[in-house]
């Protein structure tokens, strides 16, 4: 791979926005008396090139996610060279890519059912660390977005059943929940959707008699302060930390 001459520039930018970032993260923390530790950082480089990711991680990123199943796939082989990375899926995961996604990632944010579930589980290698697994949820009712639905007390219900269910998937762990809420320009109109999940996560905990659902994986560029307001641990940054997106491998 060339090396692009203007990786240390990228860099720095990336160092300046990341800056900003968790000036931001520790005033949300502050407001909501929540330890900044708390909250993990995400870079989602999804479309962005090799020398963006490289200068990601010689800004000290280590933790990236992707969406799509052969970009994501692509970049891991050619980016092994970088040590103490690691890999994360947040974006919906057809069936047929299953098995693309099941090694190379330490986390799975976007599980939306139990036939995925168990795909992941059949293809990954025993040899490796349980998968880490989030389970989307759909706390909006909008028909467009993806995960379980949990809008109402029968649509819990049946998620309590599904959960329990995942018992069965030895090679799988599943440890919170991601949420996808609507588009909104005002981030203060996603607040009710990020409690939703809060509550959620505390009656599926109850009715399982365990605390299985700890991770909240909620918050992009727009809405990542009120989203760690209300109990955030992980937020999904993008552009806000990379810039523009331009993916092209090399």
């Amino acid at each position: 791979m060339t090396e692009n001459p203007s990786i240390s520039q990228k860099t720095r930018q990336i160092i300046e926005r990341l800056q900003t970032i968790q000036l931001r993260v520790e005033e949300a923390c502050a407001r909501s008396r929540r330890d900044p530790a708390t909250v993990k950082l995400l870079a989602v480089s999804k479309k962005q090139s090799l020398d963006t990711i490289r200068a990601g991680y010689a800004a000290g990123l280590r933790n990236f996610a992707e969406n799509y199943a052969e970009e994501a796939t692509e970049k891991i082989a050619v980016l092994s060279d970088l040590t103490g990375i690691s890999w994360e899926m947040v974006g919906h995961i057809q069936s047929r890519k299953a098995k693309l996604v099941a090694q190379g990632f330490t986390r799975i944010h976007s599980v939306d059912s139990l036939k995925l579930a168990r795909l992941l589980d059949s293809a990954r290698s025993a040899g490796l660390k349980p998968l880490e697994v989030l389970l989307e949820v759909n706390v909006s009712g909008e028909l467009s977005k993806g995960g379980f639905m949990a809008t109402n007390q029968k649509e819990e219900q049946a998620l309590v059943a599904i959960v329990e269910q995942f018992a069965e998937f030895e090679k799988l762990k599943v440890t919170g929940l991601m949420v996808m809420p609507p588009l909104q320009a005002d981030p203060e109109k996603n607040r009710v959707y990020f409690q939703k999940v809060r509550g959620l996560a505390s009656r599926l905990n109850q009715s399982l008699g365990q605390n299985k659902f700890r991770e909240f994986s909620m918050g992009t560029s727009s809405d990542y302060q009120v989203a760690i307001e209300e109990g955030a641990t992980i937020i999904r940054l993008g552009e806000s930390v990379f810039g523009p997106r331009h993916y092209e491998v090399k």
